[in-house]
């Protein structure tokens, strides 16, 4: 411990004399002494920073060693590019927060309108369903009629497919595929509405103080 407390008063004494030597070497009030840390920690003293640290923090300080003047190190692109995404994000939350408090007067307000609009999408899913069986029993009317006609049946027999039932098979099963679709995309519009307007409610409270 006595051998660090000696090593740190060395230091001390060291940064002392450079700044004074620095100071004494001008007599001109513009005379400026600069300070600035390397790789390791150190910080050094100087009338003029070395190019390699010109671009990290920096300080100017006075006779007394006092810092009266700060510059911070230059951010990389990826900072800047951080720092104005971090910006970007709290003016969003803040204008979703002012959109929430200006646009309702209470939570059941959002709740009526979360489930007129749930009950909207439940009616669409509702007749998207409807259709898609409507279209499976004609789908299924098609194969079974389309099981008398080469080469779906086994009798050698059989006659070549007719064009229109071969027609009416590949329109049919591009219109289930349609169906299944849509019906896939309303439901994911259901399971996301719901969950935005969770977390409408669970800010309004939030902003609000209601427990």
């Amino acid at each position: 411990m006595a051998h660090n407390r000696l090593l740190c008063t060395s230091v001390l004494i060291a940064a002392a004399a450079l700044v004074a030597s620095a100071w004494g070497a001008g007599s001109s009030s513009s005379h400026k002494v600069y300070t600035w840390k390397d790789e390791q920690g150190v910080t050094h003293y100087g009338d003029q920073i070395p190019p390699e640290y010109a671009a990290q923090a920096h300080g100017v300080i006075n006779n007394q060693g006092i810092e009266v003047e700060h510059t911070d190190a230059q951010k990389t692109p990826e900072q800047l590019a951080a720092e104005d995404q971090r910006k970007l994000d709290a003016e969003q939350r803040a204008n979703y927060d002012r959109n929430l408090l200006t646009t309702y007067g209470s939570v059941q307000e959002i709740e009526r309108l979360r489930d007129q609009r749930l009950s909207l999408l439940t009616d669409q899913i509702k007749l998207k369903e409807q259709f898609l069986e409507t279209l499976n029993v004609k789908l299924n009317k098609l194969k079974a009629t389309s099981s008398h006609y080469k080469p779906y049946s086994s009798d050698p027999k059989a006659p070549p497919m007719i064009d229109q039932v071969a027609e009416d098979l590949v329109r049919v099963g591009s219109d289930i595929h349609t169906q299944e679709e849509n019906l896939r995309q309303k439901r994911a519009e259901q399971a996301n509405m719901t969950q935005q307007f969770e977390g409408d409610i669970a800010r309004f409270k939030e902003l609000k103080g209601i427990h």
